[in-house]
């Protein structure tokens, strides 16, 4: 069963159409790939389903419902999380903290009561402290959990911003160039996490990424972007070997 349809999505910018009748199915619990050159279109896609920008044509539907032109806030409670290019963290918060935020969507208690330290919010933080070490487990992050974030290396920062949008509890994870900045060796270690997060949070990812060997090791099917519109879509390993593709990348 599909879980996100976009029919005919388009965007302009002064005339510019950046994306153009985009089309793409992503079934429940698929890991797919969306690739391009650079400038192909592939953030400002991720930007409307976020709510960033707002399309000029065209639909997205999560799990049945239309999210078309909604705002930021409303598609994360519906269920779409981020990560991005460049990392957001709040690198002055705590490791902790920075799971926490994603909570507040789940966990809440008023003004007052956070004002006053009443018994309630006592409890919603001690679950909320719970809930984000669970997740910071899963990342092998427990035992950072509180020093500052920008003390962390590169690679730690990459799965912490996981973790977060994963607080949130989304039906769709977004990870924009998840692999940016990294080492063979922190790579081979994202793959692993992004399988594991896939298998174990019953997740539907789509992932932008300039990594072949992360895309091919990972991703079922791909859809290839260029110049705002789709290329080609299929299995992995036949978009891969697709000549149209090759000479996208190499300008041929």
């Amino acid at each position: 069963m599909a879980l996100l349809e976009i029919k005919n999505l388009g965007i302009s910018f002064g005339g510019l159409r950046a994306v153009d009748n985009f089309s793409i199915t992503i079934e429940k619990g698929q890991l797919y790939g969306l690739i391009g050159p650079n400038g192909a279109g592939k953030t400002t896609i991720f930007n409307l389903l976020t709510g960033v920008y707002k399309p000029n044509t065209g639909t997205i539907l999560l799990d049945g419902e239309n999210i078309t032109g909604k705002k930021t806030v409303e598609i994360n409670r519906t269920g779409i999380a981020r990560t991005f290019q460049n990392i957001r963290l709040f690198k002055e918060l705590t490791v902790l903290d920075n799971v926490k935020t994603g909570l507040h969507n789940h966990y809440s208690y008023g003004t007052v009561t956070g004002i006053l330290r009443l018994p309630k919010y006592f409890k919603v933080e001690k679950e909320m402290d719970e809930r984000a070490v669970e997740l910071l487990n899963v990342f092998g992050l427990e035992g950072e959990k509180d020093i500052l974030a920008s003390n962390l290396p590169y690679g730690k920062q990459r799965k912490l911003e996981i973790a977060r949008a994963l607080a949130t509890s989304p039906k769709l994870l977004l990870l924009d160039e998840p692999a940016a900045g990294m080492n063979p060796n922190e790579t081979s270690e994202l793959m692993d996490t992004i399988r594991f997060v896939r298998d174990n949070f019953d997740m539907t990812i789509l992932l932008i990424e300039h990594d072949m060997k992360l895309v091919s090791g990972i991703c079922e099917r791909l859809t290839v972007l260029n110049f705002g519109q789709v290329l080609t879509q299929g299995k992995t390993a036949d978009v891969l070997n697709d000549p149209e593709v090759i000479k996208a990348y190499l300008g041929e």
